[in-house]
C-alpha cells in the first residue's frame, strides 16, 4: 500500500484556512479501474431513471457500497493514511461505505444541487435529524476535467461562515441549509481528473450543477466520522475544530483576533 508524504506545515495551514486538501493523480490506475467498471457496469445494467431523484440525493449503485473495490478507493490507496494525518490523535468510525455520486450528461432532467452542508435540513431528511460527519474524502472515478461537467463547487474558507451561521442564525428543524450570502455564492469548481482526490471538512459548504459535457462526471465519495462523533455532532457544528484536536491550536493561532 503506498504511504503519501507526511502532510507538511503548508498543507495543514491551508487546510485550516481552506477545509479543503487536494491531491493530484493519488489513485492509482489499478484501484481505480475495477472501481469505474463496477460503477460502469451498474449504471448499464441496474440504474432505474424513476429514482433518478433518490440517487441523486442518496447514492447511485446503493447495493454497491460496500463493495471491496469501492472501499479499496480509500483503503488501499493511501487516501486513509492522508485522512489519518489530519485527524490525528482522533480516533475514527471504520469505514464500510462508499457514496457515488453521478452527474448525467445535460438533458438527464437531473436536481440541481444548491449550496449546502450535508446532514443538515436536507430535503431527504426529517427536519430535526442530523447526518453529519467529520470530513468527506471524494475519488474522481471517470468524466470531464472542466467546471461545467458536473464538477463539484466548494466555498474555500466557508466552514468558519457556517460554524457561526450554525451558532447565532440556525435553529434545529430549518429548511434553510446555508445563510444567503452562502447560497448565492458559485464557489470553487474542483477541475479534476480520474485519481485526483478531494478531502473537505464537513462544514465546507458545497453545490454542483449540471453536466454540460457528453460524458458522466463520476464520484466516489468517503465520510469519514470522529469515533465520538454521535455525540460531538451538534456541538461540532459550532466548533469546527472540535473533532481535529491536532488541528485546533494551530486554528486558534491563525484565527483573526477580535
Amino acid at each position: 500500500m503506498p504511504s503519501p508524504a507526511p502532510l507538511s506545515q503548508s498543507d495543514l495551514h491551508a487546510f485550516v484556512a481552506d477545509g479543503v486538501l487536494i491531491r493530484r493523480g493519488l489513485v492509482p490506475d489499478r484501484l481505480l479501474q475495477p472501481a469505474a467498471h463496477l460503477v460502469d457496469a451498474w449504471m448499464r445494467e441496474h440504474y432505474d431513471h424513476a429514482r433518478l431523484t433518490a440517487y441523486t440525493n442518496q447514492t447511485f449503485a446503493p447495493d454497491l457500497a460496500g463493495h471491496p473495490d469501492l472501499l479499496g478507493l480509500y483503503n488501499d490507496s493511501g487516501l486513509h493514511q492522508l485522512v489519518t494525518q489530519l485527524l490525528d490523535p482522533a480516533p475514527t468510525v471504520p469505514l464500510t461505505t462508499a457514496q457515488i455520486q453521478i452527474r448525467l450528461p445535460d438533458g438527464a432532467e437531473q436536481p440541481v444541487k444548491a449550496m449546502h452542508v450535508d446532514g443538515v435540513s436536507c430535503p431527504h431528511l426529517h427536519p430535526e435529524d442530523l447526518n453529519t460527519f467529520t470530513l468527506i474524502a471524494g475519488v474522481v472515478l471517470s468524466g470531464s476535467a472542466t467546471g461545467e461537467a458536473g464538477a463539484l463547487h466548494y466555498l474555500p474558507g466557508g466552514h468558519e461562515r457556517m460554524a457561526r451561521y450554525f451558532a447565532e442564525e440556525w435553529t434545529r428543524g430549518q429548511a434553510a441549509q446555508t445563510p444567503d450570502d452562502i447560497a448565492r455564492q458559485e464557489g470553487t469548481a474542483l477541475t479534476a481528473r480520474p485519481g485526483d482526490v478531494i478531502v473537505m471538512h464537513h462544514l465546507v459548504p458545497h453545490r454542483v450543477g449540471l453536466n454540460a459535457s457528453p460524458v458522466p462526471r463520476v464520484m466516489a465519495y468517503f465520510r469519514i466520522r470522529h469515533a465520538d462523533h454521535s455525540r460531538l455532532a451538534e456541538a461540532a457544528l459550532t466548533d469546527p475544530w472540535l473533532e481535529y484536536p491536532g488541528l485546533a491550536a494551530l486554528a486558534a493561532d491563525t484565527r483573526p483576533r477580535s
